[in-house]
């Protein structure tokens, strides 16, 4: 069912029981009044009829035969009964009326509580009089037709009102819905007119505070995300074909060379040679295209691994790749309460590809020694800083660092193929750390990254 449907029928549901509770308390509140305002006519009545009636404890004869009985009756239906000492029936308005019932109900009468009931369409109230010190009992039915009118007339005026309101509740119900979701139908129809070739389209926020506004919002961070993905597909796409059709053709072009014109063993083994190191390069770069699609997966185990450790072994190897070339490892604040020093949660062999692949970026760019910091910026966080004094880079190019197989363009000199920086960020993200780089053309780069320290929680 559509949200819109479910909205009127909720909203119908919902006043149209407010408004048959209020119809039915109406109606019974009228009940009780017609009843109450009949039953203290009747009392009136009996009232009224005794003081007629009973004289010097009997009741009047003489008064009897000049007053017509009808010339009493006030109700209609009216049926009066008078029982005096002894329970003994003294009067009644009509010869043939049943006395079964007032019978029944005469010994319940109290002087301080009349009683009430139904002998089928009458209604009946007896009471107790008392006079000249004598008990008597008295019954006065009748028929309420006026009342009875009036509460049929009332039934029916409510039951037109609840119809009538029944339909401007529905039409109100659609209208309001209809306005509520006006701005999701915009949205709506914003978002089916963005394809893949208008991913740089934003939905409109409208008036930007209400919830309408936050998922506006959210759908352009989520366009965002997926702009930002296919360019850094296209751009991998590209820079892959690139870099794989480079060697493939280089191979293959030394091996047809070889093939026509390699006369000796000498010249076939030279040929054979170069086509080695451009296969060598291919299968290095397939295996970092590999790699950063591997890293990608985040259902690795992770356990407790020191920090200090990782980046102690990422300098061994990093020191066996570039020779000669000086990396210190420095110590920087550390905090005293924290007893397991440098420990992270994570994937050890992960953590030092990620810092071997910064320090293998900074020897590769700079001539000079390279500083390799550890300290703690807070008690719950480990930092580690990797500073060279190389060549650096442009802003534009820090950027579009983190691209696949992007190289910036002063880099381009150096082996590699734009895949360890990229590598290395997934990887700092997937243990819930930050990457930062900073650089300065001439002067070197600063690679940070902070990940959270195992003692500031349960784990990742």
């Amino acid at each position: 069912m559509l949200i819109r449907n479910k909205l009127i029928l909720r909203f119908t549901l919902l006043v149209v029981g407010i408004q048959l509770c209020f119809s039915i308390f109406i109606y019974y509140f009228q009940a009780s009044n017609r009843e109450q305002r009949f039953v203290n006519r009747l009392a009136g009545k009996a009232a009224m009829t005794a003081r007629v009636l009973l004289h010097r404890d009997s009741i009047n004869d003489e008064l009897l035969r000049t007053l017509h009985r009808r010339d009493l009756f006030t109700v209609p239906g009216e049926q009066i009964s008078i029982y005096g000492p002894g329970h003994h029936l003294l009067y009644t308005s009509a010869d043939g009326l049943s006395q079964k019932l007032n019978s029944f109900y005469l010994p319940r009468i109290k002087p301080s509580r009349p009683v009430q009931f139904r002998d089928g369409q009458l209604e009946t109230i007896g009471l107790y009089y008392e006079r000249n010190g004598r008990p008597y009992w008295i019954f006065a039915a009748g028929h309420d037709d006026f009342g009875h009118r009036q509460m049929v007339r009332l039934w029916l005026i409510l039951l037109a009102a609840n119809l009538g309101a029944l339909v401007l509740i529905i039409l109100a119900g659609w209208y309001f819905a209809d306005e509520s979701l006006k701005p999701i139908s915009r949205i709506i129809a914003q978002v089916e007119r963005i394809t893949a070739t208008q991913l740089s389209t934003r939905v409109d926020e409208g008036n930007g505070t209400d919830e309408i506004a936050q998922l506006a919002r959210t759908f352009n961070h989520m366009l965002g995300g997926v702009e930002q993905a296919f360019e850094s597909q296209k751009s991998f796409l590209s820079n892959a074909s690139h870099e794989l059709r480079t060697p493939l053709a280089s191979v293959l072009g030394t091996l047809e060379t070889s093939y026509a014109y390699d006369t000796d063993l000498a010249e076939a083994k030279h040929s054979i040679g170069s086509a080695t190191e451009e296969i060598k390069k291919l299968i290095e770069l397939t295996n970092g295209l590999l790699s950063l699609a591997k890293v990608t997966d985040a259902s690795f185990r992770r356990d407790l691994v020191r920090l200090d450790e990782c980046l102690a072994q990422a300098i061994a190897s990093c020191e066996k790749r570039h020779p000669g070339r000086s990396i210190k490892q420095q110590f920087g604040q550390l905090p005293p309460e924290v007893e397991d020093m440098f420990m992270v949660r994570g994937n050890e062999q992960l953590l030092t590809t990620a810092l071997l692949n910064l320090l293998d970026n900074a020897c590769k760019y700079s001539q000079d020694g390279v500083q390799a910091l550890l300290s703690y910026p807070s008690t719950d966080a480990i930092e580690v800083k990797i500073t060279d004094t190389g060549i650096g880079m442009e802003p534009h190019e820090l950027a579009r660092i983190y691209e696949p197989l992007y190289r910036a363009g002063t880099n381009t000199t150096a082996p590699g193929y734009g895949i360890g920086l990229p590598m290395t960020r997934k990887i700092v993200l997937l243990h819930g750390g930050q990457i930062q780089l900073t650089s300065v053309v001439g002067k070197g780069t600063t690679a940070s990254v902070k990940l959270p320290a195992a003692t500031a929680g349960p784990g990742l």
